[in-house]
């Protein structure tokens, strides 16, 4: 099928409204280079838009009635959001659900050391990427240390312009033909991801003074000492700020497009939601997709179901367990998620008639997985169908596509975890290119028309 571009659909009006959306999401990126960080943001805008936290109501035994706007803030790195419908939850709900985390360099829990005059912090990389890409970049450490006595610091150091950056090293092409002969995958191994964080000796140390500034410089300045690493969790990202791309600035580069730029649309279709609308409205946004959806808050665990239970006990006399299970099974999703743009400079790796293209609109996936669709949930085309008549009505543009090539490879999403349940979900989302790098790109036009898209989901007036 032919793939037009968005831009030549959009009115004056339209663009205006586009670049004001694009503005607001660099700034949800901006803000939001971590899970946490996303969290505090989502609450931020939710509490803005007349959502409430729905721990102290469950405390108080609290009732919900239809068009109560309300969250679950879940361990500071997940986020659920429910606007209660007029119709019974038992009817299900419309959700949209996205992920928070991205790709980084993780600190480990014993993380210091000097070797050479120079202090580092030992690593153990998060998620799928291609190592090589994070080596002689600037980093900024991003995170939060808990101590003993119940406080926490939290840090975001690399940011400001004032700020020092840090960095993971790389050899020097002159003496690197050994390194130059290794694969891609091993030419820069896992365990040389380590961050370099100093240099300057304390003065009247004899053995490792550099590796001892460092700790009297953390304690100085943020109270930290060794041992408190053990309970620190500090992630290395990409410093510096997102961007315009293009001369004609239609494009986003950015670290953690994947999956924030459908998780912030998600964010906002709810936020934007006026009235109260006939079934339970959610969105979900998670953590650890990136290493498989495990923990206490990836979507393997039942956060989500628990969050559920809690608004079904809240909305109804007589609540059982059969009634949060027939919530969940009655329920529709969109598995907010990123699909791979396609890349004429490697244009083998695609099927071009199967695969999503930047400028094109939203896009669909009816199943990732991989090695014969292994992992995937595979929406049925009862479902497509409804979705199809949904969005030509709302006259969103919107295209399906694979990952790449049969037997290329592959990836997941939480899309199967939720089919789980029984209700119907497909994967749809924005394109992008360089997905997994520290540096990710986006079309606008697809970013505005999956905000449209999500929006025209959550007010359909009938179920899939």
């Amino acid at each position: 099928m032919e793939r037009d571009s968005v831009w030549n659909d959009y009115t004056d009006t339209q663009l205006e409204a586009l670049e004001a959306f694009a503005k607001d999401y660099r700034y949800f990126l901006d803000h939001g280079k971590t899970e946490r960080e996303c969290v505090t943001e989502g609450v931020r805008l939710a509490e803005a838009a007349g959502f409430r936290d729905l721990a102290p109501m469950i405390e108080g035994d609290a009732r919900l009635k239809p068009g109560d706007r309300v969250y679950v803030n879940w361990m500071g790195k997940s986020l659920v959001l429910f606007i209660i419908g007029a119709e019974p939850m038992e009817k299900g709900m419309a959700i949209l659900g996205a992920h928070i985390d991205s790709p980084r360099i993780d600190v480990k829990q014993n993380p210091l050391y000097e070797d050479g005059g120079m202090a580092y912090l030992d690593t153990h990389y998060y998620g799928y990427i291609k190592k090589y890409q994070w080596v002689a970049r600037n980093l900024a450490l991003h995170g939060v240390v808990d101590l003993k006595d119940g406080s926490a610091v939290t840090l975001a150091l690399g940011e400001a312009d004032d700020d020092p950056v840090f960095c993971i090293t790389d050899l020097l092409p002159h003496i690197a033909d050994e390194q130059l002969k290794k694969n891609a995958e091993k030419v820069v191994e896992g365990e040389d991801l380590d961050i370099l964080i100093g240099n300057k000796p304390l003065k009247g140390e004899e053995k490792e003074a550099v590796r001892a500034a460092i700790l009297r410089h953390l304690k100085n300045e943020y109270g930290i000492e060794e041992a408190d690493f053990l309970s620190a969790e500090l992630e290395a990202v990409p410093a510096g700020p997102s961007r315009d791309a293009g001369f004609d600035r239609s494009m986003i580069a950015a670290y953690g497009h994947d999956d924030r730029v459908c998780a912030y649309p998600s964010l906002r279709a709810m936020l934007d939601h006026a009235g109260t609308p006939a079934r339970t409205l959610c969105c979900v946004l998670t953590d650890k997709e990136e290493i498989g959806s495990y923990g206490a808050t990836g979507m393997h665990s039942v956060f989500f179901e628990n969050a559920v239970a809690e608004v079904c006990r809240m909305t109804m006399d007589g609540y059982t367990d059969i009634s949060l299970r027939r919530a969940l099974a009655h329920s529709r999703m969109l598995s907010s998620d990123v699909s791979s743009a396609f890349d004429p400079l490697y244009a083998s790796a695609y099927e071009k008639k199967n695969t999503s293209f930047m400028g094109s609109g939203a896009n669909f996936c009816k199943y990732t997985g991989s090695g014969g669709k292994g992992g995937s949930s595979d929406a049925n085309s009862e479902y497509v169908a409804w979705l199809r008549r949904v969005l030509d009505e709302a006259g969103i543009r919107y295209q399906f596509s694979e990952l790449g090539r049969v037997d290329m490879g592959g990836g997941g999403t939480i899309a199967h975890l939720c089919a789980h349940y029984g209700m119907n979900v497909i994967d749809a989302g924005v394109p992008v290119l360089n997905m997994h790098a520290p540096v990710e790109l986006i079309s606008k036009a697809d970013l505005f028309e999956v905000y449209r898209c999500y929006r025209a989901f959550l007010a359909a007036p009938d179920r899939g």
